[in-house]
């Protein structure tokens, strides 16, 4: 045992020594290696709650049903498991998509046949479970999309920090450590995999544990794997010039690729768009026109056939649809999430200064308080009718013009009390897209607003941040420590957010006595807290570990990250104009179009339903009076006509729709957009379902109430 010690202490003496030698820099591994623990530890801390249940479902199906895949599907869910970081089997993940169909039509139909009395939603789960059953055997795949998505989108930004390391360190598996330091999840996860497959001595080289990691992008981002295999060939290069131009190469070659990848995908977005406007949003609000129609002569037809169809079958088609236009989003430059920094945490909540106190008040509850308020103002038509004791079809409240606030009515073949057909009910039916839409609007916009001012705090810093670091770099070449040359280029640049930056820094090393590491670095004091932005951490981070070698190569590093800092932004404006056309289009969609449209779908349907009603009651008494003219065959004519869907429900489907879509469409848009940004996704969510959902009910509002005074004076000539 004592030799085998020896043996391993021997071994790690000369391989540092060979480090040493190689690299010019005294290299301990293991304070750079990453343990196995420390992998699943990082694995478990992101992943996110979705993930993990799915998880937990598969395991708890498999213990259930075995359901073994064919050998082709296997292999498919086996790359997208190892892709997705799942820790699940590709048999319990097709027990998963049986067994919860299963259910799904046991309980969903069993509550149909409770709540309704009818065997409709028997029927309705099992189309839906026969549905359901391709995209759940497609789940693993789905969330490979996803974290592939999210990858591709901080790419760029891998090889730019990889670039920006070995540019004065040739050493590659430092170069991924540095990267996987300062980068995101999920790509963050796929790097220090890579380590820890070193580690774990499943390879036994750096580069042949990354070429196994990039064959998993092989039919994904090519441009992505041949800018790590330049990175791979510099450091066989014999000449310090020609071993920095392949790096450059290298960061050229995935900017260029990016845009081209980038256009082509503009290009191509178009079709699928266009058919997600038609499918999702043209055609369902034109079949909202014909419905009050339909409904009015098809007695069989209740509010619930039309809320399976709108609020369940449609928004999972169109969001099917968005999710595989997404799947297919190349590589990006986007912004990250910065809302999980320890820093950051607290303004996801609303902070109230109370003296020197400050109180920190989730968002759920006054989503909760928005929800039960309006909610409770959409239900009072139906709590009136349960109250005991109301005559709610002869003791109505009379509304101007003669119209009625419930109108609640008894049917003339079932003898059963129906409605409420009123105008006062329908007004009061807007209080439930305005529970949802308000409650959710205001929860992601509260969520989220103070995070992306700091965000866009630090984009300025981020714009402003290349030739900031070209004046320090020129400062440093010049002989001057970075210590002053903090000073002398915040002074510079007094007035800008990189000004404030560097004289933040300036000021912690002079009143407090920092070095310029702690200075940026600190916990509690560091100028980083306050600009909380990864690409302008890793740019310090160079500063730092290329003054160690001296002022001509930090001057230098900079130099070169403030050329690369420019390079990625210049694509990205590029990238951005290039969607600008289809973005622009989908946001009309959510703010203006849907919601107008739909507001006056509703004006219409409830003028339809009101002269319809009117009229089957006027023929009604006019039979009943013995009327002359009521004979042979004209005494059917009051029963021509249903009951029809009362508009207070028809109101809430197509209400809940709308909020649906526009939740649908920002997620799709933010997500052609940005990339895998969740703060912009948040706080667009909040900021469309607010405007949205206020805009419909106006709307709604207005031409409900104009078309009902067309409508009365209209039946006024037949009284």
């Amino acid at each position: 045992m004592k030799e085998k010690e020896d043996v391993n202490e021997l071994k790690d003496k000369y391989i540092n020594k060979l480090d040493s030698e190689l690299i010019g820099l005294p290299v301990t591994r293991t304070s750079e290696s990453i343990e196995s623990l420390e992998y699943e530890e990082f694995k478990e801390s992101y992943m996110p709650k979705h993930m993990i249940l799915y998880e937990r479902a598969c395991a708890f199906s498999e213990k259930i049903l075995k359901i073994k895949p064919s050998p082709a599907k296997e292999k498919e869910i086996i790359d997208s498991i190892q892709i997705a970081h799942l820790n699940i089997t590709p048999t319990g993940a097709m027990s998963f998509a049986v067994l919860f169909p299963l259910l799904l039509v046991l309980v969903g139909g069993a509550l149909g046949i409770v709540l309704f009395g009818t065997p409709y939603f028997f029927g309705f789960m099992l189309i839906m479970g026969m549905i359901m059953y391709v995209p759940l055997t497609q789940i693993p795949k789905t969330m490979a999309n996803t974290w592939r998505m999210k990858g591709s989108n901080q790419m760029v930004l891998c090889i730019f920090y990889v670039v920006t390391y070995m540019r004065h360190t040739s050493n590659l598996e430092l170069a991924i450590k540095f990267a996987g330091d300062h980068l995101n999840p999920p790509l963050s996860l796929d790097l220090k995999r890579v380590l820890w497959n070193i580690e774990t001595e499943k390879y036994s080289t750096v580069t042949e544990s990354l070429d196994a990691y990039l064959g998993t992008w092989e039919d994904f981002n090519r441009e992505f794997i041949e800018a790590f295999h330049l990175i791979e060939a510099s450091i066989y290069e014999a000449s310090e010039e020609r071993r920095v131009n392949s790096l450059e190469k290298s960061l050229e070659v995935i900017l260029s690729e990016t845009y081209e990848r980038m256009l082509h995908y503009a290009h191509d977005l178009k079709s699928p768009i266009t058919m997600l406007h038609m499918l999702g949003i043209i055609l369902p609000i034109l079949g909202l026109v014909i419905l009050p129609l339909v409904v009015s002569f098809m007695e069989g037809v209740k509010w619930y056939h039309i809320l399976s169809l709108y609020n369940i079958l449609l928004p999972i088609f169109v969001y099917y649809i968005g999710k595989n236009i997404l799947s297919t989003r190349p590589t990006g430059y986007g912004d990250t999430d910065i809302s999980d920094l320890p820093d950051v945490k607290k303004y996801k909540n609303i902070l109230i200064h109370v003296g020197k106190n400050e109180i920190q008040l989730s968002p759920l509850y006054i989503s909760i308080l928005i929800f039960i308020f309006f909610f409770l103002i959409g239900f009072l038509p139906i709590a009136v009718k349960m109250v005991p004791g109301i005559d709610i079809v002869n003791h109505d409240i009379t509304l101007p013009l003669g119209m009625q606030m419930f109108e609640y009515r008894m049917d003339n073949k079932t003898h059963e009390v129906v409605g409420p057909y009123g105008i006062g009910a329908t007004i009061l039916s807007l209080g439930i897209p305005l529970a949802f839409g308000l409650a959710l609007g205001y929860y992601f916009k509260l969520r989220s607003k103070n995070i992306i001012k700091i965000r866009e705090e630090a984009k300025k810093l981020e714009a402003e941040f290349a030739s900031a670091l070209f004046q320090f770099g020129n400062r440093i070449g010049d002989g001057i420590p970075a210590e002053i040359a903090f000073d002398r280029v915040g002074r510079s640049m007094q007035g800008t957010v990189s000004g404030s930056f560097f004289l933040y820094v300036s000021q912690n090393i002079q009143r407090l006595g920092m070095s310029v590491e702690d200075a940026i670095f600190d916990k509690k004091v560091g100028a980083i807290n306050h600009f909380p932005s990864a690409l302008i951490e890793s740019s310090m981070k160079v500063l730092v570990e290329s003054s160690r070698k001296g002022p001509q190569v930090a001057s230098n590093a900079l130099m070169n990250v403030s050329t690369y800092i420019k390079e990625i932004h210049k694509v990205d404006e590029r990238l951005q104009d290039l969607m600008a056309d289809i973005i622009s289009s989908m946001k009309a969609q959510i703010k203006f179009m849907s919601p107008v449209i739909s507001g006056i779908v509703i004006g219409i349907t409830s003028m339809v339903t009101t002269i319809i009603g009117k009229l089957s009651i006027q023929l009604t008494k006019f039979q009943e009076q013995g009327s002359s003219d009521m004979g042979g065959g004209m005494a059917n004519i009051p029963f021509l006509f249903g009951n029809g869907v009362p508009t207070y429900y028809f109101q809430i489907v197509v209400g809940l729709y709308v909020v649906q879509l526009i939740f649908i469409l920002t997620i799709l848009t933010n997500g052609i957009e940005n990339g895998a940004d969740k703060l912009n996704e948040r706080f667009e969510l909040g900021r469309n379902l607010i405007g949205g959902t206020i805009l419909y009910c106006i709307v709604t509002l207005i031409i409900t109430l104009i078309f009902n005074i067309i409508a009365s004076q209209i039946l006024s000539s037949f009284v």
